[in-house]
């Protein structure tokens, strides 16, 4: 089997790192042995592995810690460990840490061979769907932002001339609008197009933890801190940095972002000398500043240094004619990450599709069209496919075009039509479906004029 996939083995029993050594670079693996958790660490801080196999209990430092680092350096990495000391408890307790599996000693080979298999496939896969979407999402240097909606067009033209100028920027929009995807645009459009973009959410973290991933930390600053760690704000220096739900920020912490805005500089959890940081914050949030910072959520000098240039994403249901467009942009997407031959979306998809409001917006468009990629059996997205509440979206929706609300008898005419079709024509089951007996459905047929003979 030619495997080719980098495996690092971690034990302090020799003997075990020689014999899982031997045993997995017949599977074809690239294998690089350790016997400490100290000698795992050296080693994870100058190379890239797809699976990490460590022991748990080690003197100094552990497996868990060994899961932890591999966590921070390679998050696609997956680590499996192995202890002589399993328990329920402290399975669970791994698994949620992010190992991809906790085997017991004593272990048998072919279970080892089959597990690290499946990790690596699962790394390979990873690996294949970032690619995918690198080609996906990236056209001529730039990420495509898919549009025909004159809104949209002018706010992309705004963006590709406020891009180099490297003025900090507030998105606002609904949640689900692209506000990220739009972040990332003016990024690409700027003389740091080349540095590094990172985002983060500000309103999914606790202030301690936001404080450790914007500021990093220095080794020894608190109990757990084992190395130096840069925060994103460091790492972004060059580039840029998009603070997602700002206004979701502690108040305590948006006076330590000012501070960065202002004087350039970061410190680090724990340390005693700042860092000079070259930083481009692009901020966005779906609630209204201006009442965030009269409710005092909001610093109005925070908000004045990021709100140089402001935009508005308006939500999907404001331009619907972008709701094709993206649907086949979606169908290609996932049809190739799925490796799948899916081509077509029904035209009463796309009806239904134009006449929903999406409160989920893009982001909801997106699920709706992987869901229907994934079920689909042949090349086309049908109306089975689609979420349960949208397959009876044409019956219950207002017409807005037709100038008219449809009676309720017509909405009773085209409910019966849909399930009928849904079910193949058959009445037994359409009548099931519909919760009446059989003769009730033959006096609607009847009366609908739908009764054949």
């Amino acid at each position: 089997m030619d495997q080719e996939g980098k495996l690092l083995i971690v034990d302090d029993e020799i003997i075990t790192v020689k014999n899982l050594e031997r045993a997995m670079l017949k599977e074809g693996y690239h294998v690089t042995g350790a016997n400490s958790g100290v000698s795992a660490l050296k080693i994870l801080e100058r190379q890239e592995f797809d699976v990490v196999l460590t022991d748990l209990r080690m003197e100094k430092v552990d497996g868990m810690q060994v899961l932890h680092r591999c966590r921070e350096l390679y998050p696609d990495t997956e680590v499996i460990i192995i202890t002589a000391h399993a328990s329920l408890p402290s399975a669970i307790d791994t698994m949620k840490k992010g190992a991809f599996y906790y085997l017991e000693k004593p272990f048998k080979l072919d279970e080892v061979r089959k597990v690290v298999r499946e990790a690596y496939e699962k790394v390979k896969l990873k690996k294949e769907n970032a690619h995918l979407r690198e080609q996906i999402e990236i056209f001529k240097g730039k990420i495509k932002i898919v549009t025909q909606d004159k809104k949209i067009r002018s706010l992309l033209d705004t963006a590709q001339q406020i891009g180099p100028t490297d003025c900090n920027v507030i998105i606002s929009g609904e949640s689900g609008t692209g506000k990220e995807l739009f972040a990332r645009y003016i990024h690409a459009c700027s003389k740091r197009a080349d540095a590094p973009f990172f985002a983060i959410n500000c309103g999914a973290f606790t202030e301690s933890i936001l404080t450790s991933e914007l500021f990093g930390y220095e080794k020894g600053a608190f109990t757990g801190a084992t190395v130096m760690k840069k925060g994103l704000i460091e790492m972004a220096s060059g580039g840029t940095l998009f603070l997602d739900e700002i206004t979701e920020m502690e108040p305590s912490m948006q006076v330590k972002l000012l501070r960065v805005i202002q004087e350039k500089e970061v410190l680090r959890l724990g340390a005693t000398e700042t860092v000079k940081v070259d930083v481009r914050f692009i901020a966005a949030t779906n609630r209204d500043v201006k009442d965030s910072i009269k409710t005092g959520h909001f610093r109005e000098d925070l908000f004045f240094r990021l709100n140089v240039v402001s935009f508005y994403i308006p939500p999907l249901s404001e331009r619907s004619n972008d709701v094709p467009l993206l649907s086949y942009y979606f169908l290609k997407k996932y049809s190739a990450l799925m490796h799948k031959d899916v081509r077509e979306i029904n035209a009463e998809v796309l009806s239904i599709l134009m006449n929903y409001d999406f409160p989920g917006n893009i982001r909801e468009l997106e699920n709706i069209i992987e869901r229907g990629v994934a079920l689909a059996p042949d090349d086309t997205i049908e109306v089975a496919q689609l979420p349960e509440d949208l397959r009876e979206l044409s019956i219950r929706t207002f017409r807005k075009k037709e100038g008219r609300i449809p009676s309720l008898e017509q909405q009773e005419l085209a409910y019966i039509q849909w399930v009928l079709k849904e079910v193949g024509g058959n009445k037994t089951l359409a009548a099931q479906t519909l919760g009446i007996d059989r003769v009730s459905l033959w006096r609607k047929l009847k009366k609908f004029g739908l009764e054949e003979g």
